[in-house]
Protein backbone atom coordinates (compact mmCIF):
# COMPACT_ATOMS: atom_id res chain seq x y z
CA UNK A 1 0.00 0.00 0.00
CA UNK A 2 2.67 2.49 0.98
CA UNK A 3 6.10 1.95 -0.60
CA UNK A 4 7.62 4.59 1.70
CA UNK A 5 6.30 3.02 4.90
CA UNK A 6 9.49 1.08 5.57
CA UNK A 7 10.47 -2.52 6.08
CA UNK A 8 9.72 -2.71 9.81
CA UNK A 9 6.14 -3.53 10.72
CA UNK A 10 4.34 -1.09 13.01
CA UNK A 11 2.36 -1.94 16.12
CA UNK A 12 -1.08 -0.80 14.94
CA UNK A 13 -2.60 -0.49 18.41
CA UNK A 14 0.17 1.95 19.31
CA UNK A 15 -0.69 4.13 16.30
CA UNK A 16 -3.13 6.98 16.91
CA UNK A 17 -5.88 7.93 14.48
CA UNK A 18 -3.95 10.88 13.03
CA UNK A 19 -0.95 8.65 12.27
CA UNK A 20 -3.23 6.07 10.71
CA UNK A 21 -4.80 8.78 8.53
CA UNK A 22 -1.34 9.81 7.31
CA UNK A 23 -0.63 6.20 6.42
CA UNK A 24 -3.72 5.95 4.19
CA UNK A 25 -3.26 9.47 2.79
CA UNK A 26 0.31 8.75 1.72
CA UNK A 27 -0.97 5.69 -0.14
CA UNK A 28 -3.63 7.73 -1.95
CA UNK A 29 -6.60 6.44 0.02
CA UNK A 30 -9.31 8.56 1.70
CA UNK A 31 -8.78 9.40 5.36
CA UNK A 32 -12.05 7.72 6.38
CA UNK A 33 -10.25 4.40 6.00
CA UNK A 34 -8.36 5.27 9.20
CA UNK A 35 -11.67 5.73 11.02
CA UNK A 36 -12.85 2.33 9.80
CA UNK A 37 -9.71 0.58 11.05
CA UNK A 38 -9.84 2.54 14.30
CA UNK A 39 -13.43 1.36 14.82
CA UNK A 40 -12.51 -2.29 14.31
CA UNK A 41 -9.69 -2.04 16.84
CA UNK A 42 -10.99 0.32 19.50
CA UNK A 43 -14.78 0.01 19.38
CA UNK A 44 -15.47 -3.49 18.10
CA UNK A 45 -12.21 -4.75 19.63
CA UNK A 46 -11.53 -7.17 16.81
CA UNK A 47 -7.86 -8.07 16.54
CA UNK A 48 -7.69 -9.99 13.28
CA UNK A 49 -7.12 -8.10 10.01
CA UNK A 50 -8.97 -10.81 8.07
CA UNK A 51 -12.18 -9.93 9.94
CA UNK A 52 -12.15 -6.27 8.81
CA UNK A 53 -14.95 -6.98 6.35
CA UNK A 54 -15.65 -3.42 5.13
CA UNK A 55 -12.28 -3.05 3.42
CA UNK A 56 -10.96 -4.87 0.38
CA UNK A 57 -9.02 -8.11 0.55
CA UNK A 58 -6.01 -6.34 -0.93
CA UNK A 59 -6.14 -3.62 1.72
CA UNK A 60 -6.27 -6.30 4.42
CA UNK A 61 -3.16 -7.89 2.94
CA UNK A 62 -1.44 -4.50 2.90
CA UNK A 63 -2.29 -3.99 6.56
CA UNK A 64 -0.83 -7.39 7.40
CA UNK A 65 2.31 -6.44 5.49
CA UNK A 66 2.79 -3.09 7.24
CA UNK A 67 1.35 -3.72 10.72
CA UNK A 68 1.01 -6.33 13.42
CA UNK A 69 -1.49 -6.65 16.27
CA UNK A 70 0.09 -7.42 19.61
CA UNK A 71 -1.64 -9.69 22.12
CA UNK A 72 -1.31 -10.78 25.71
CA UNK A 73 -1.19 -14.41 26.80
CA UNK A 74 -3.20 -15.21 29.93
CA UNK A 75 -0.83 -17.02 32.25
CA UNK A 76 -2.97 -17.17 35.37
CA UNK A 77 -6.38 -15.96 36.56
CA UNK A 78 -7.45 -15.78 40.19
CA UNK A 79 -11.02 -15.01 41.28
CA UNK A 80 -11.72 -13.86 44.82
CA UNK A 81 -14.39 -15.86 46.61
CA UNK A 82 -15.26 -12.92 48.83
CA UNK A 83 -15.82 -9.96 46.49
CA UNK A 84 -15.48 -11.06 42.82
CA UNK A 85 -12.18 -9.25 42.41
CA UNK A 86 -10.26 -10.93 39.57
CA UNK A 87 -6.51 -10.86 39.13
CA UNK A 88 -5.04 -11.60 35.71
CA UNK A 89 -1.38 -12.44 35.18
CA UNK A 90 -0.44 -11.88 31.54
CA UNK A 91 2.66 -13.01 29.73
CA UNK A 92 4.01 -10.38 27.38
CA UNK A 93 4.47 -11.75 23.88
CA UNK A 94 7.02 -9.09 22.91
CA UNK A 95 5.58 -8.95 19.39
CA UNK A 96 7.70 -5.89 18.61
CA UNK A 97 11.05 -7.46 19.50
CA UNK A 98 11.49 -11.22 19.68
CA UNK A 99 14.96 -10.81 21.20
CA UNK A 100 13.49 -9.53 24.48
CA UNK A 101 12.55 -12.09 27.11
CA UNK A 102 8.90 -12.35 28.01
CA UNK A 103 7.74 -11.14 31.39
CA UNK A 104 4.66 -11.12 33.58
CA UNK A 105 2.38 -8.16 34.16
CA UNK A 106 -0.76 -8.03 36.28
CA UNK A 107 -4.20 -6.51 35.84
CA UNK A 108 -6.97 -6.44 38.43
CA UNK A 109 -10.69 -5.98 37.85
CA UNK A 110 -12.83 -4.86 40.79
CA UNK A 111 -16.61 -4.78 41.03
CA UNK A 112 -18.32 -1.79 42.65
CA UNK A 113 -21.92 -0.62 42.75
CA UNK A 114 -21.20 1.81 39.92
CA UNK A 115 -19.62 -0.84 37.69
CA UNK A 116 -16.21 -2.31 36.92
CA UNK A 117 -12.93 -0.62 37.77
CA UNK A 118 -9.73 -1.86 36.18
CA UNK A 119 -6.21 -1.45 37.54
CA UNK A 120 -3.57 -1.86 34.82
CA UNK A 121 0.21 -2.12 34.74
CA UNK A 122 2.41 0.36 32.86
CA UNK A 123 5.80 -1.34 33.23
CA UNK A 124 7.19 -4.84 33.66
CA UNK A 125 8.67 -4.33 37.10
CA UNK A 126 9.54 -0.99 38.65
CA UNK A 127 12.67 1.12 39.21
CA UNK A 128 11.36 3.15 42.14
CA UNK A 129 12.36 0.75 44.91
CA UNK A 130 9.60 1.51 47.43
CA UNK A 131 10.26 -1.10 50.08
CA UNK A 132 6.63 -1.82 50.94
CA UNK A 133 5.74 -2.65 47.32
CA UNK A 134 5.97 -6.12 45.80
CA UNK A 135 6.28 -4.70 42.27
CA UNK A 136 9.85 -3.56 42.83
CA UNK A 137 11.15 -6.73 44.46
CA UNK A 138 11.55 -8.67 41.21
CA UNK A 139 13.37 -5.86 39.44
CA UNK A 140 12.62 -3.77 36.36
CA UNK A 141 12.47 -5.28 32.86
CA UNK A 142 11.05 -2.60 30.54
CA UNK A 143 8.32 -0.11 29.81
CA UNK A 144 5.07 -1.41 28.39
CA UNK A 145 4.08 -0.31 24.92
CA UNK A 146 0.88 1.61 24.25
CA UNK A 147 -0.68 -1.54 22.80
CA UNK A 148 0.19 -3.62 25.88
CA UNK A 149 -1.63 -1.13 28.07
CA UNK A 150 -4.63 -0.98 25.74
CA UNK A 151 -4.83 -4.76 25.47
CA UNK A 152 -5.13 -5.10 29.24
CA UNK A 153 -8.33 -3.07 28.96
CA UNK A 154 -9.71 -4.55 25.75
CA UNK A 155 -8.94 -8.18 26.56
CA UNK A 156 -10.80 -7.99 29.85
CA UNK A 157 -13.68 -5.99 28.37
CA UNK A 158 -14.08 -8.71 25.73
CA UNK A 159 -13.97 -11.42 28.37
CA UNK A 160 -16.47 -9.72 30.68
CA UNK A 161 -18.59 -8.46 27.76
CA UNK A 162 -18.75 -5.00 29.27
CA UNK A 163 -17.20 -1.57 29.15
CA UNK A 164 -14.98 -0.76 32.11
CA UNK A 165 -16.26 2.28 34.05
CA UNK A 166 -13.06 3.44 35.73
CA UNK A 167 -9.44 2.96 34.83
CA UNK A 168 -6.55 3.20 37.27
CA UNK A 169 -2.90 3.20 36.22
CA UNK A 170 -1.76 1.83 39.55
CA UNK A 171 -0.60 -1.70 38.75
CA UNK A 172 2.99 -2.81 38.28
CA UNK A 173 5.31 0.09 37.46
CA UNK A 174 5.47 3.87 37.82
CA UNK A 175 3.24 5.38 35.09
CA UNK A 176 5.10 8.69 34.90
CA UNK A 177 8.38 6.83 34.38
CA UNK A 178 6.81 5.60 31.13
CA UNK A 179 5.48 9.07 30.42
CA UNK A 180 5.38 9.22 26.60
CA UNK A 181 3.69 5.84 26.18
CA UNK A 182 1.21 6.56 28.97
CA UNK A 183 0.18 9.89 27.44
CA UNK A 184 -0.25 8.31 24.02
CA UNK A 185 -2.27 5.51 25.61
CA UNK A 186 -4.55 8.12 27.21
CA UNK A 187 -4.93 10.01 23.93
CA UNK A 188 -5.88 6.84 22.04
CA UNK A 189 -8.29 5.39 24.59
CA UNK A 190 -10.07 8.74 24.99
CA UNK A 191 -10.35 9.38 21.23
CA UNK A 192 -14.04 10.11 20.54
CA UNK A 193 -13.95 8.06 17.34
CA UNK A 194 -12.52 5.10 19.23
CA UNK A 195 -13.06 3.72 22.72
CA UNK A 196 -14.07 7.24 23.87
CA UNK A 197 -13.10 6.56 27.49
CA UNK A 198 -13.83 9.60 29.67
CA UNK A 199 -10.59 11.23 30.81
CA UNK A 200 -12.12 12.11 34.16
CA UNK A 201 -12.57 8.37 34.76
CA UNK A 202 -8.84 7.70 34.39
CA UNK A 203 -6.53 7.96 37.39
CA UNK A 204 -2.75 8.13 37.09
CA UNK A 205 -0.91 7.08 40.24
CA UNK A 206 2.63 8.22 40.96
CA UNK A 207 5.16 7.80 43.74
CA UNK A 208 6.16 11.42 43.24
CA UNK A 209 7.97 12.24 39.99
CA UNK A 210 7.50 15.98 40.37
CA UNK A 211 9.01 16.92 37.00
CA UNK A 212 6.57 14.67 35.16
CA UNK A 213 3.65 16.00 37.21
CA UNK A 214 4.67 19.46 35.96
CA UNK A 215 4.65 18.19 32.36
CA UNK A 216 1.29 16.52 32.87
CA UNK A 217 -0.21 19.74 34.24
CA UNK A 218 0.76 21.61 31.06
CA UNK A 219 -1.33 19.21 28.97
CA UNK A 220 -4.48 20.27 30.88
CA UNK A 221 -6.06 16.85 30.55
CA UNK A 222 -9.02 15.85 32.70
CA UNK A 223 -7.10 13.02 34.38
CA UNK A 224 -7.31 12.29 38.08
CA UNK A 225 -3.98 12.27 39.93
CA UNK A 226 -3.17 9.99 42.84
CA UNK A 227 0.07 10.51 44.79
CA UNK A 228 1.67 7.90 47.05
CA UNK A 229 2.83 9.88 50.08
CA UNK A 230 3.12 7.55 53.07
CA UNK A 231 4.91 10.04 55.32
CA UNK A 232 4.71 13.79 55.97
CA UNK A 233 8.43 13.94 56.88
CA UNK A 234 11.30 13.78 54.40
CA UNK A 235 13.51 11.70 56.68
CA UNK A 236 11.08 8.83 57.13
CA UNK A 237 9.69 9.03 53.59
CA UNK A 238 13.21 8.54 52.22
CA UNK A 239 13.53 5.35 54.25
CA UNK A 240 10.68 3.69 52.36
CA UNK A 241 10.59 5.72 49.12
CA UNK A 242 13.98 6.47 47.49
CA UNK A 243 12.29 8.88 45.05
CA UNK A 244 12.03 11.38 47.92
CA UNK A 245 15.79 11.99 47.71
CA UNK A 246 15.37 13.41 44.19
CA UNK A 247 12.01 15.08 44.78
CA UNK A 248 11.63 16.04 48.46
CA UNK A 249 8.20 16.79 49.86
CA UNK A 250 8.42 20.56 49.33
CA UNK A 251 9.07 20.18 45.59
CA UNK A 252 6.56 17.35 45.21
CA UNK A 253 3.75 19.23 46.93
CA UNK A 254 4.47 22.39 44.91
CA UNK A 255 4.06 20.37 41.71
CA UNK A 256 0.94 18.63 42.98
CA UNK A 257 -0.67 21.93 44.03
CA UNK A 258 0.18 23.39 40.63
CA UNK A 259 -1.52 20.40 38.97
CA UNK A 260 -4.62 20.86 41.14
CA UNK A 261 -4.75 24.60 40.45
CA UNK A 262 -4.35 24.22 36.67
CA UNK A 263 -6.74 21.30 36.18
CA UNK A 264 -9.23 22.04 38.94
CA UNK A 265 -8.95 18.40 40.03
CA UNK A 266 -8.99 17.19 43.62
CA UNK A 267 -5.81 15.24 44.34
CA UNK A 268 -5.87 11.88 46.08
CA UNK A 269 -3.01 11.16 48.47
CA UNK A 270 -2.38 7.48 49.21
CA UNK A 271 -1.09 6.83 52.71
CA UNK A 272 -0.13 3.28 53.71
CA UNK A 273 -0.26 2.92 57.50
CA UNK A 274 2.73 1.03 58.89
CA UNK A 275 2.70 0.03 62.54
CA UNK A 276 5.07 2.08 64.68
CA UNK A 277 6.44 3.95 61.69
CA UNK A 278 3.97 6.48 60.31
CA UNK A 279 0.71 5.90 62.17
CA UNK A 280 1.11 8.13 65.25
CA UNK A 281 -0.97 11.19 66.12
CA UNK A 282 2.03 13.43 65.42
CA UNK A 283 2.20 12.06 61.88
CA UNK A 284 -1.52 12.67 61.38
CA UNK A 285 -1.23 16.30 62.50
CA UNK A 286 1.84 16.92 60.32
CA UNK A 287 0.06 15.36 57.37
CA UNK A 288 -2.79 17.83 57.83
CA UNK A 289 -0.32 20.68 58.05
CA UNK A 290 1.45 19.97 54.75
CA UNK A 291 -1.70 19.06 52.81
CA UNK A 292 -4.00 21.85 53.99
CA UNK A 293 -3.12 24.19 51.05
CA UNK A 294 -4.15 21.51 48.51
CA UNK A 295 -7.69 20.52 47.51
CA UNK A 296 -7.33 16.85 48.29
CA UNK A 297 -8.65 13.55 49.55
CA UNK A 298 -6.61 11.22 51.76
CA UNK A 299 -6.91 7.49 51.19
CA UNK A 300 -5.59 5.49 54.13
CA UNK A 301 -4.34 2.02 53.22
CA UNK A 302 -3.84 -0.90 55.62
CA UNK A 303 -0.41 -1.85 54.27
CA UNK A 304 0.34 -5.42 53.21
CA UNK A 305 2.60 -7.43 55.48
CA UNK A 306 6.16 -7.51 54.12
CA UNK A 307 8.48 -9.74 56.12
CA UNK A 308 11.50 -8.87 53.97
CA UNK A 309 11.43 -5.22 55.07
CA UNK A 310 9.76 -5.91 58.46
CA UNK A 311 6.70 -3.89 57.52
CA UNK A 312 3.67 -4.63 59.68
CA UNK A 313 0.14 -3.26 59.14
CA UNK A 314 -1.15 -0.79 61.72
CA UNK A 315 -3.68 -2.00 64.27
CA UNK A 316 -7.34 -1.30 63.55
CA UNK A 317 -7.61 1.05 66.54
CA UNK A 318 -4.63 3.12 65.37
CA UNK A 319 -6.07 3.33 61.86
CA UNK A 320 -9.35 4.57 63.28
CA UNK A 321 -7.61 7.13 65.49
CA UNK A 322 -5.52 8.40 62.55
CA UNK A 323 -8.63 8.67 60.39
CA UNK A 324 -10.57 10.54 63.06
CA UNK A 325 -7.86 13.20 63.41
CA UNK A 326 -7.98 13.89 59.68
CA UNK A 327 -11.76 13.70 59.52
CA UNK A 328 -12.17 16.20 62.33
CA UNK A 329 -10.03 18.69 60.41
CA UNK A 330 -12.52 18.76 57.53
CA UNK A 331 -10.30 17.04 54.94
CA UNK A 332 -11.97 14.20 53.09
CA UNK A 333 -10.59 10.83 54.17
CA UNK A 334 -11.40 7.16 53.64
CA UNK A 335 -9.85 3.83 54.57
CA UNK A 336 -9.35 1.74 51.46
CA UNK A 337 -11.54 -1.32 51.38
CA UNK A 338 -9.42 -4.46 51.11
CA UNK A 339 -10.32 -6.32 47.94
CA UNK A 340 -9.06 -9.67 46.73
CA UNK A 341 -7.14 -10.48 49.89
CA UNK A 342 -7.50 -14.21 49.22
CA UNK A 343 -5.90 -13.91 45.75
CA UNK A 344 -2.92 -11.65 46.51
CA UNK A 345 -4.57 -8.78 44.64
CA UNK A 346 -1.80 -6.33 45.54
CA UNK A 347 0.17 -5.78 42.34
CA UNK A 348 3.48 -7.55 41.88
CA UNK A 349 2.79 -10.55 44.08
CA UNK A 350 2.15 -13.02 41.27
CA UNK A 351 5.07 -11.70 39.24
CA UNK A 352 7.31 -12.16 42.26
CA UNK A 353 6.09 -15.73 42.83
CA UNK A 354 6.65 -17.05 39.36
CA UNK A 355 8.93 -16.27 36.45
CA UNK A 356 7.76 -17.28 32.99
CA UNK A 357 9.71 -19.80 30.98
CA UNK A 358 9.37 -19.05 27.25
Amino acid sequence: MNPDFGDVKKDILSVNREELSEYFKSAGHPSYRANQIFEWLHIKKIFDFDKFTNISAQMREDLKRDFYICSLKLQKKLVSKSDNTVKYAYQLNNCFDKTINSDIIETVSMEYKYGTSLCISTQAGCKMGCNFCASAESGFSRNLTVSEMLMQVYTIENELNCNVNNLVLMGIGEPLDNYDNVIKFVNIITDQKGRDFAGRKITISTCGLADKIDELAKLKLSLQLSVSLHSPFDKTREQIMPVNKKFPLKKLLESVKNYADITGKRITFEYALIKGFNDSEDYAHELLKILSPIHCHINLIPVNLNKTFKIIPSDAKDIKKFKNIIENSGISVTVRRTLGADINAACGQLRKQKKVVV
